[in-house]
């Protein structure tokens, strides 16, 4: 059985119990990380040194940083999987949107949503929030002329790149920001939302 442990609104949590609906397998997901604690225990941190969200056990084995365990579980449980294709060209464009989604978007997008969800207004750095937004829309606008071309990020197919934006481009929408026009993200995060696992894990109220 995988367990999967991290709290619902945690973005790199929504990846991995996203990936686990589309590819049908049977997890336990368990509260941690934020109020719910336990992310400070010795044998927390055995799993997830940093003490951050999620982590992976998988019958005796276990795993952090969500894009490894997005790739594990391909790997281990659905080699066949389109989501991450086994041929060597075809794989190293996914892995390298996945490593883009991690090095460029994840900071800027990470002081927006803080700030913005996370933060009371009083509190707020507004300036940091604006630099932030524009850095954040830089890497959305090269993910809109990259979908200019293909329905999905790399192709005619969903695969593990699609995931590791498509956490982020749901509170990109619905943030109360001033975003620039990108019509082909906007059609591809209106195809995520036909998909029922994105709309469970993914498409839900900001917290």
């Amino acid at each position: 059985m995988l367990r999967v442990w991290g709290r619902t609104n945690s973005s790199n949590v929504m990846k991995v119990m996203w990936l686990v609906d589309e590819l049908g397998l049977a997890a336990e997901r368990i509260d941690a990380g934020g109020p719910f604690g336990r992310t400070d225990t010795p044998e927390y941190r055995a799993m997830q040194p940093l003490g951050l969200v999620p982590a992976l056990e998988d019958d005796g084995f276990s795993l952090f940083e969500s894009n490894a365990i997005i790739r594990y579980l391909c790997n281990a449980h659905a080699p066949a999987s389109p989501l991450y294709p086994g041929e060597a060209r075809a794989r190293g464009r996914v892995d390298a949107w996945l490593d883009l989604q991690q090095s460029a978007l994840n900071r800027p997008q990470g002081v927006v949503f803080v700030g913005l969800v996370r933060t009371p207004p009083e509190q707020r750095d507004n300036a940091a929030i604006s630099a932030a937004v524009t850095e954040a829309g830089r890497v959305w606008g090269l993910l809109d002329g990259q979908l200019a071309a293909h329905p999905y990020i790399v192709g005619a197919d969903m695969t593990l790149a699609d995931i590791a934006f498509g956490v982020h481009a749901h509170r990109w929408f619905v943030m109360p920001i001033a975003r620039p026009d990108s019509p082909h993200l906007h059609a591809w995060y209106e195809r995520l939302l036909q998909r029922p696992g994105y709309r469970t894990h993914v498409a839900q109220p900001l917290s």
